[in-house]
């Protein structure tokens, strides 16, 4: 029986031919890229290795661009910043042991983002795997184990023939929803042997989609059209489903105020009426989001820093529409929905009546101005001008990438970005993040000027990439916030034990460190900062300013 659907199985006469004589010289490394490219991957970020040299040779015979970090945990925050832009899963090459072990900070911030990266790692020869110690350098006893915990899936290719098969699967794994990093391994001499197989050409690994369930979208549909005060919180999973235009459609279509999460930054216009913008960490925007009968949570797991360190409590029915199904209702009960953003919007769009509160718009400014009052008697002028001036510099649809620091804190909350726009550490709170993820975002689109904001803290674990920005000409404008120390870790100890410990750092100067790589520096102050900022955002290539400052936190929501 056959079917309208069957997939056609038989090559042509010039696959057939280019089949049975494949270019010689040709080894299980150029099955890797083979497969990349036939996926449709175009760039790779990566370090060599000296457990698969051949790798990188099969590299220069392929049609891949290379991008080449300094530092592997480096280079997977710049494949992770490259598939957030992208959406495609960004290869990330690393080598055994120290090295593949040195990329899982930057593997668990893509975990945790939800960001498509696909890791290929070097393994010690087939004849060591399986565990022992049989003096391979670099040797692990179970090297796949240190990754399980951290990424999507793990893959492992133990023969040539596996190769394309593992690598599609992984890339599958990685694009399905929710995106993630996932973790391919391959011992030494299966990438180095020269290869019988024919060059790859027919991979196909197509994600599946997410599809909500009729009947839940059903319930959700009738609980938004009969509530008296609904509310929503759009979360990252909005902006990665490119879902922003729907969720807008549907605020307008119940009246429906919405706030962002740090990670949904854009998900929902700004300025917009009904817009309660990002003020997750204010009081009065909880009490707004307990007191909704029914509350539309949309992609997102209502984490920590979403619910107030889970200090939410919300008093209404809760909806929430989640592609992790290990994140969905793990922090709240509700009318859970396991689907993508985007299609659960849609289904919701055709099934949900439409509902006029005029008082809506109304309670959405009278929160912000309570929000902004609130700021106001706090004295923190010298912060909201700073953020401000790094608002006018920077373009409005530019990407930004923030560390985690005092001034991503303040952004967070305060900062008005357009979807999928502004990324953060903030999925896994490490350092380093901002710079190293800001080339990869330049790779990925070189039209537009890119921004990184670290403190100094966070800027001494990445400034070897600075020489990885000069050799590619990458257009990234790094802001180093110089307070001397850990910013925020003295400021915590100071409130809860009167005086900080181990928070002060000298360091260099970063403008004259900048200008030794080859890099322009500047030094700027808070005055200067929009104009220096916005000069070298315009000036094409690499850029870095430092702002010497000590920025201060608002109150946080317990408190006010």
């Amino acid at each position: 029986m056959t079917h309208d659907h069957d997939v056609v199985l038989s090559p042509t006469a010039a696959q057939t031919r280019a089949a049975l004589h494949p270019p010689a010289g040709r080894t299980g490394s150029d099955l890797v890229l083979e497969t990349l490219a036939g996926l449709g991957a175009t760039t790779v970020f990566g370090l060599p290795g000296r457990s698969a040299p051949g790798v990188f040779d099969a590299l220069r015979r392929s049609g891949l661009r290379y991008l080449g970090l300094r530092v592997e945990n480096n280079a997977g925050f710049a494949a992770d910043a490259y598939g957030r832009i992208t959406g495609e899963a960004a290869p990330l090459l690393l080598p055994t042991g120290p090295g593949a072990l040195m990329s899982l900070a930057a593997l668990q911030e893509a975990r945790a983002a939800s960001a498509p990266v696909l890791a290929i790692g070097t393994q010690v020869p087939t004849a060591g795997l399986g565990g022992g110690h049989h003096g391979y350098l670099r040797e692990l006893p179970d090297q796949a184990a240190s990754f399980r915990g951290v990424v999507k899936s793990v893959h492992t290719a133990r023969t040539q023939s596996q190769i394309p098969s593992a690598i599609a699967e992984a890339w599958r794994s990685a694009l399905t929803a929710p995106h993630g990093p996932v973790w391919v391994e391959i011992p030494a001499d299966v990438l180095s042997a020269e290869t019988p197989l024919p060059v790859v050409t027919g991979v196909d690994a197509t994600p599946e989609e997410l599809v909500p369930r009729v009947e839940l979208t059903a319930v959700a549909a009738d609980l938004l059209t009969r509530a008296e005060r609904p509310a929503v919180i759009a979360g990252g999973g909005v902006v990665r489903a490119d879902a922003a235009r729907k969720l807008r459609q549907l605020a307008e279509r119940l009246d429906a105020p919405v706030v962002t999460t740090f990670g949904g930054k854009g998900a929902f216009p700004w300025t917009h009426p009904l817009s309660l913008q990002s003020w997750l960490e204010d009081r009065h925007t909880t009490d707004f989001l307990e007191d909704a009968d029914v509350l539309l949570v949309v992609g997102s797991g209502l984490g920590g820093l979403s619910s107030g360190h889970h200090t939410f409590r919300p008093r209404g029915r809760v909806v929430q529409i989640e592609a992790d199904l290990g994140t969905l209702e793990s922090n709240h009960p509700a009318l859970g929905i396991h689907a993508d953003a985007r299609l659960a919007l849609q289904a919701l769009l055709e099934t949900t009546g439409e509902r006029t509160d005029p008082t809506a718009p109304e309670r959405v400014r009278a929160l912000l101005d309570r929000v902004h009052d609130r700021l106001a008697a706090q004295e923190l002028t010298l912060e909201q001008d700073v953020l401000a001036a790094v608002r006018r510099a920077l373009p409005a649809a530019a990407p930004s990438f923030w560390d985690m620091t005092a001034l991503t804190y303040w952004a967070w909350s305060a900062f008005d970005a357009k979807a999928g726009a502004m990324h953060s550490a903030q999925g896994a709170g490490g350092l380093g993040y901002a710079f190293p993820a800001a080339l990869g975002a330049a790779a990925a689109d070189p039209t537009r000027p890119v921004l990184a904001v670290s403190g100094d803290d966070g800027a001494l674990h990445s400034l070897a990439e600075l020489a990885t920005a000069r050799q590619y000409g990458l257009d990234v404008t790094w802001l180093i916030v110089d307070d001397g120390g850990h910013g925020i870790p003295r400021a915590y100890t100071t409130d809860a034990y009167g005086q900080p410990t181990a928070t002060d750092l000298p360091g260099p100067d970063y403008a004259a460190l900048a200008e030794s790589f080859g890099v322009p520096g500047v030094r700027t102050s808070p005055g200067t900062l929009e104009a220096d900022l916005a000069e070298a955002l315009a000036t094409p290539g690499p850029s870095v300013v430092v702002l010497p400052a000590a920025l201060r936190m608002f109150a946080p929501a317990h408190l006010a």
